[in-house]
């Protein structure tokens, strides 16, 4: 890589094209303006992350109702063990599902 770079630049001893090099980055660069200076900020801001914005959600999670299934009396196992009956809770979807931003904006 070192012997590509320094064939295509002419190599450290600033040949012509290492020169013709140089001079097209300097024609590039450019002072900062006045106004440059100050629009920096207002167009940083907006890829800031703050504690005002981190808090707001773009992605809003979407109903995921619980069911609630009674479980009857019944006997379990290689040998049948009496379980009772009870009550569980799951969630209708399996996975959690995220509206697309500005698609669902109502709270639930």
């Amino acid at each position: 890589m070192q012997d590509v770079w320094q064939h295509e630049t002419g190599g450290y001893s600033g040949g012509q094209a290492g020169r013709l090099l140089l001079d097209a980055r300097q024609d590039l660069r450019r002072p900062l303006t006045d106004a440059d200076t100050l629009a920096a900020p207002a167009r940083n801001a907006a890829y800031t992350r703050t504690a005002a914005n981190e808090i707001q959600r773009q992605f809003h999670r979407l109903p995921n109702p619980d069911l609630v299934m009674y479980v009857f009396p019944h006997l379990a196992g290689t040998d049948p063990v009496p379980v009772p009956g009870y009550s569980t809770v799951f969630p209708l979807y399996q996975r959690v599902q995220y509206a697309m931003p500005g698609e669902r904006l109502e709270d639930y």
